[in-house]
């Protein structure tokens, strides 16, 4: 049995070296749009009926909070983005607010 453990885990540190990640996070399934859609709603705290200003003022006040100089981190500061750029990009094209910097 402990030949067994050991092999193992011998197993899993060369696919660790080799790979760049574990067995098990290899083996995880990668969340579908509609997981990340779901996810970047609940990050920003936003209803699935959401229009683009409901979506961006949540992004503001999640940035607010979790921004570096706040005592939050880059990856959080990331994640807002992701989410509130995922979320705009499934809103329906209206063709009458078009995205720019200056409202982000």
């Amino acid at each position: 049995m402990l030949k067994f453990v050991i092999i193992l885990a011998a197993i899993s540190l060369l696919f660790r070296l080799a790979m760049g990640q574990w067995p098990w996070q290899w083996m995880r399934r990668k969340p579908t749009r509609g997981q990340a859609v779901f996810n970047a709603r609940k990050l920003l705290r936003v209803e699935e009926n959401a229009d683009r200003k409901q979506i961006l003022a949540a992004h503001k006040r999640l940035v607010s909070m979790v921004h570096p100089d706040r005592g939050g981190s880059n990856a959080q500061v990331h994640d807002a983005n992701d989410a509130r750029d995922l979320l705009l990009d499934e809103l329906p094209n209206s063709g009458v607010e078009p995205r720019s910097g200056d409202d982000q």
